[in-house]
C-alpha cells in the first residue's frame, strides 16, 4: 500500500509540470501536439527509471566528491541510447523534438530525483519513484500538447475534428500559447486539488 501511494505521489501529488514546475524547457517548448508531449514524456520516463535503477545500485560504490559527474554520466548515456533508439525506429519524431532529447541530460528533473530519491533509496522504491516521476511528467505533457493541438489547429493525434479548411487559434501554435495554456492547466489542477 505504501509503494502505491509512493507511487500515485509523482502522478497527482508531486506531479512535475503542474505542482513541482520541474523540467518546464521541453513542457513548453515541444507541446505543439500531444504525440510530441507523450513522446518527451515517454523518453524522459525510460531516462528516470533506468538511471535511478543504476544510481540505486551504485550508490555505495561512487564517491561523494563525484556523485554528481557520476550521475549525469549514468543520465547521459540513457540519453544516448534513447536519442539513438528514437532516431533509427522513429525518425519523424526524433526530427519533431530534436534538440530536447539530449537536453534530458540536464533536465532538473531527472538529475533531481537522481540526487534527491535513488542515491538515498532502494531498488524497488528508486523504480517506482521513476515510474510515478515520469508518468506524471508524461501526462502533463501530452495534457498540455492535447489542449495546445486542439486549441491551435482545431485537431488532436493529427485528427481534424474541425472543418479542414478553418485555422485553428494560431496564438496556441506558438510559444506564447504554451505559457498560456500551463497556466489554466497549473490554476485548473489546483482547483481540482482543494475540492
Amino acid at each position: 500500500m505504501n509503494q502505491w501511494k509512493n507511487f500515485t505521489k509523482g502522478f497527482i501529488k508531486d506531479n512535475p509540470i503542474f505542482v513541482l514546475l520541474l523540467g518546464m524547457c521541453p513542457a513548453l517548448g515541444v507541446t505543439t501536439s500531444a504525440i510530441n508531449g507523450i513522446g518527451m514524456g515517454l523518453a524522459t520516463t525510460f531516462v528516470l527509471v533506468m538511471s535511478n535503477v543504476f544510481i540505486s545500485i551504485f550508490k555505495s560504490f561512487i564517491p561523494s566528491s563525484v556523485r554528481i559527474p557520476a550521475f549525469i554520466v549514468i543520465i547521459a548515456t540513457f540519453v544516448t541510447i534513447v536519442d539513438l533508439s528514437m532516431n533509427a525506429y522513429i525518425p519523424t519524431l526524433h526530427e519533431q523534438l530534436g534538440l530536447f532529447i539530449p537536453l534530458i541530460v540536464v533536465n532538473c528533473l531527472v538529475l533531481g530525483r537522481a540526487e534527491a530519491f535513488a542515491s538515498k533509496q532502494n531498488l524497488i522504491s528508486s523504480v517506482i519513484d521513476g515510474l510515478s516521476m515520469g508518468l506524471g511528467f508524461t501526462f502533463a505533457l501530452g495534457l498540455l500538447g492535447a489542449v495546445r493541438e486542439i486549441l491551435g489547429s482545431g485537431s488532436i493525434f493529427d485528427f481534424k475534428f474541425i472543418n479542414p479548411e478553418a485555422d485553428g487559434i494560431l496564438l496556441f501554435v506558438l510559444p506564447p500559447g504554451a505559457f498560456i495554456a500551463l497556466g489554466y492547466l497549473i490554476a485548473l489542477m489546483n482547483r481540482l486539488k482543494k475540492s
